[in-house]
């Protein structure tokens, strides 16, 4: 029997202005814009609907920014009577799709990802780490080119295992650039370096690990009611303390994407609905297999399309 997932996106979707008119339109997704402001004690909202950018931007801003448009949007896509057999979401949007599965609470959630892009601004000096694509190579000859770099003392990891031909790689900015020639010289079709403020999902992430198990000790997280698929293990996981232990381990470790969305295929996911703003996880998960049908939902026009989609295609 063919089942549902719903995705939510990672840091990098933020954009002024998202779930702007959803909110101006129906009350019940205002309601988690007001409640971010409360929770966070600023005008969270306010820089959602109208900026800057590069404030928006900002890790601890970008963050729970995202979660709550994204919790807004379901929110409003909830009337569709469609619900998911399995959620996941990108990094940050793990902390979304663990509020969607009911492991934790929205303020609770939204409180969390603040903090977490707080400690991961500040874990790593600026302009000491970086990040990089590294497009067209695979990721078992990427891996020992990274090995080799860590070796020789600088270190370099695989980051985000977006899709087939996309990897992300992380560590000092020495480190990246080291890799990146290799890459290279491995077979790399390009290597594009990344506009980040540190050296997300490495080693070097660690310090941030630690002061975030302290914010996580203090939630009261649950089993989840809907499985979640792992980043670190791209694996099903609802037991509230591997939930806290696996949150921990995804801040340095790389986010397992390509194998999350081959595991739910191999669940017998056949639609992927993507929540909140941007298609970037639409794009790799069809990079993933273009056999499975995928959505985008933003706003209300495009949970409408989505609704009325998903209606034809029971008939």
């Amino acid at each position: 029997m063919s089942k549902i997932a719903f995705i939510f996106p990672g840091q990098g979707s933020q954009t002024v202005g998202m779930g702007q008119s959803l909110a101006e339109a129906y009350q019940p997704s205002n309601d988690f814009f007001l409640n971010a402001d409360k929770k966070l004690e600023y005008l969270l909202s306010k820089l959602i609907f109208e900026g800057p950018q590069s404030e928006l931007t900002l890790t601890s801003n970008a963050q729970p920014a995202l979660l709550t448009t994204s919790i807004a949007i379901m929110e409003y896509f909830k009337q569709s009577g469609i619900t998911p057999d399995y959620v996941a979401g990108h990094s940050l949007g793990e902390y979304t799709a663990l509020v969607a599965a009911g492991a934790f609470t929205f303020e609770e959630g939204v409180y969390a990802v603040h903090k977490r892009g707080e400690f991961m601004e500040i874990a790593v000096p600026n302009g000491e780490g970086t990040m990089a694509a590294v497009l067209g190579l695979d990721s078992d000859k990427l891996e020992t080119v990274t090995n080799e770099i860590t070796e020789s003392g600088h270190l370099v990891q695989l980051a985000n295992i977006n899709c087939p031909g996309q990897i992300v790689i992380s560590g000092t900015r020495k480190g990246v650039e080291l890799a990146g020639i290799k890459a290279k010289e491995a077979g790399a079709k390009r290597v594009l370096p990344l506009e980040v403020s540190g050296p997300f999902h490495s080693e070097l992430m660690k310090p941030a690990a630690q002061k975030l198990r302290a914010v996580l000790d203090d939630m009261n997280i649950t089993d989840a009611k809907v499985p979640v698929i792992a980043n670190v293990s791209a694996s099903e996981m609802s037991n509230a303390l591997e939930i806290k232990e696996k949150l921990i381990e995804q801040l340095y470790s790389p986010v397992q994407w390509e194998q999350s969305v081959q595991k739910m295929i191999d669940l017998d996911v056949t639609t992927f609905i993507e929540i909140g703003p941007g298609k970037v996880l639409s794009g790799l998960v069809k990079k993933v297999s273009r056999a499975v049908n995928t959505y985008a939902v933003s706003d209300e026009k495009t949970c409408q399309e989505v609704m009325e989609a998903l209606k034809e295609g029971t008939r």
